[in-house]
């Protein structure tokens, strides 16, 4: 089956914002008391929804996650996007190049996603195609999140292809019965092993420079699921 929709991870995939996002929640939790190795912080936290991170704070680190947690973590994270925040190198050029439909789904919240691709120029690209794991009941690695942007877009979920930089993002694609293509060309991925984690969890295929996205989808194509 040809490939009728492309579906964009955002955080990672389209914006390099896993450094800025694993500092902000250490740098908040710090201040309750709760030291979060780097490692461990992109190893559990990585691609989740801030639901999904809040139990996991709280289940394996004994902190709770109020809303004065949220809402720091939101005012530091947003001034450091306005300043900081850079698209995925070459990611405008290939969603361009792209011949067929495109969406973003992500675990942050909407005005997240919307902020992050506006401060880096992709608004204009993806709008209003925007799809939030706030919009599902279960965030990734639930399939919930895709199978929901497929069916806003129309498109059967054996015809969609997943642009995804997280193992809980790959696991949500494979299990929402879709093709998933693996990036592994932020500045995280070395700090966590990203490569290898992607890798056993066999997408169709993994890559590091976002200017190799169209050929790759090309390929799907032809060689079909």
């Amino acid at each position: 089956m040809l490939p009728e929709l492309v579906i964009f991870d955002c955080d990672g995939v389209l914006v390099d914002s896993e450094p800025i996002s694993i500092a902000v929640l250490r740098e908040v939790v710090a201040g309750s008391g709760v030291i979060l190795e780097e490692e461990i912080a992109y190893r559990r936290f990585l691609g989740r929804s801030i639901t999904s991170v809040a139990a996991t704070m709280e289940e394996e680190f004994g902190l709770a996650i109020t809303d004065g947690h949220l809402a720091d973590m939101r005012t530091l994270l947003y001034e450091r996007f306005r300043s900081e925040l850079r698209p995925i190198p070459g990611v405008a050029e290939a969603i361009d190049a792209l011949t067929m439909p495109r969406c973003v789904a992500s675990s942050s919240q909407p005005e997240r996603i919307r902020l992050s691709l506006a401060v880096t120029g992709l608004l204009e690209r993806l709008e209003p195609h925007i799809y939030s794991a706030s919009m599902v009941k279960n965030g990734k690695p639930a399939p919930d999140l895709f199978l929901h942007a497929a069916s806003a877009m129309g498109a059967s979920p054996a015809a969609c292809v997943v642009v995804e930089d997280s193992t809980a993002g790959i696991e949500a694609a494979r299990r929402a019965g879709m093709r998933v293509l693996a990036f592994t060309g932020g500045s995280h991925a070395s700090r966590c092993g990203l490569r290898e984690a992607a890798a056993a969890l066999r997408p169709d295929a993994i890559f590091d420079d976002m200017r190799q996205l169209p050929a790759l989808i090309g390929a799907l194509e032809r060689t079909g699921p």
